[in-house]
């Protein structure tokens, strides 16, 4: 039996034309380091953002996305499988290889998919024609979000509005990296790797603590009360407004720098190292807030892993895993009452140093979130 996509080929992705510049946002520092990290490390797990309105969440998405660099696929491919790792690929581009020999390739932009609230479940993962596979002997597959997000970024705002199955779809697919559906004995199966962004309004209501958990990092974000910073973001939006593409140039050095630290930091990443000492250091810091769970753990040492590559380094600094805890634990930390969340991250530090003073190293360095910048810089004061 023979697999058809219905929508093939190399068409126009869903993306947004010069998307406000991602080094020209006004602070948000935490936000665009987590973005960042997912950016090298996809596998992170995503990042969940929480914050009242107006404060660049969605503008950082999609800025993130056109930050990214192009991508090799395979040309006609639905799913922008990768030419070169066939152990990905979709039941389609198995079949064209097997029949074909080999398979064209060619490159495209990385696609951003904007995901609706009203998204159903055949909208997310696609649909298979089951009349069509009966009578003429051939899958054939509708696909959906998860197929134009492959390999991407996938951005669901008011992710705590979406029904809680297809939020669960949306995590399993970014935590396999794959989408099977099947349907009467006919089964379709796709790549599905892509960098989840969801943000929502806490005074909107509340994501389950079990779906929380799914999300790799979380960043709480705040409007900036500070009066220049404030100017500053209004000066830059009423530029972007008046001429988009001039103020894109003018940022284009900046960005393309930028891209190229998470190109080189992609390159070194399956290099990085850790070492037992460093999954004890992990261990015992989460061990000491009282982390339900192992999933932290995993996503602390992938995100340090990450900012240790953005750092030009294959192996880890204390302060590699204290960036990457302040992001993984937000949304894990127990909240009884709100404070406490906030009294023990703002503490991490000092466990962190206690962790590593019990494995005989040096207490770690107090590393305040609003002094840092993307790739771990400080910022000049």
């Amino acid at each position: 039996m023979r697999a058809r996509s219905g929508s093939g080929g190399d068409g126009p992705l869903p993306r947004f034309a010069a998307a406000f510049p991602f080094t020209a946002i006004v602070g948000q520092e935490r936000l665009k380091r987590a973005l960042v990290l997912n950016a090298v490390n996809p596998r992170i797990g995503g990042v969940l953002i929480r914050g009242e309105r107006g404060t660049a969440k969605s503008t950082a998405a999609r800025a993130l996305a056109a930050l990214l660099p192009e991508i090799d696929v395979v040309r006609a491919c639905a799913f922008g499988c990768h030419p070169d790792q066939p152990r990905t690929w979709c039941t389609q581009c198995h079949e064209r290889a097997e029949h074909a020999g080999g398979l064209p390739r060619t490159h495209r932009r990385t696609p951003f998919v904007d995901l609706p609230v009203s998204a159903t479940e055949d909208r997310v993962v696609g649909t298979l024609d089951i009349e069509r596979a009966i009578q003429e002997g051939e899958r054939h597959f509708e696909p959906g979000v998860l197929a134009a997000s492959n390999r991407g970024v996938l951005y669901v705002d008011e992710v705590n509005l979406l029904d809680d199955h297809v939020v669960d779809l949306l995590l399993d697919a970014a935590a396999t990296g794959v989408n099977v559906v099947e349907r009467e004995g006919v089964s379709f199966r796709h790549p599905a790797r892509f960098i989840l962004i969801g943000t929502m309004n806490p005074e909107e209501g509340d994501l389950r603590p079990q779906l929380l958990d799914r999300f790799g990092l979380c960043v709480d974000i705040h409007s900036i009360h500070e009066p220049r910073a404030r100017m500053l973001i209004m000066e830059r939006n009423l530029a972007y407004e008046s001429d988009p593409e001039g103020f894109c140039e003018e940022w284009q050095a900046k960005e393309q720098a930028l891209s190229a630290e998470i190109r080189a930091a992609r390159r070194l990443l399956p290099e990085a190292r850790h070492t037992p000492s460093d999954l004890r250091t992990i261990a015992a810091v989460m061990s000491e807030l009282g982390v339900d769970g192992h999933r932290p753990d995993l996503v602390v040492l992938k995100a340090s892993l990450a900012q240790a590559s953005l750092q030009g380094r294959p192996f880890l600094v204390e302060q590699d895993i204290l960036l990457a805890a302040e992001l993984a634990l937000p949304h894990r930390l127990r909240r009884h009452p709100l404070t406490e969340a906030e009294t023990s991250l703002g503490d991490l530090s000092a466990r962190l140093g206690e962790a590593c003073a019990q494995d005989g190293a040096e207490g770690g360095e107090e590393i305040g979130s609003d002094r840092i910048e993307v790739g771990g810089k400080k910022k000049d004061s």
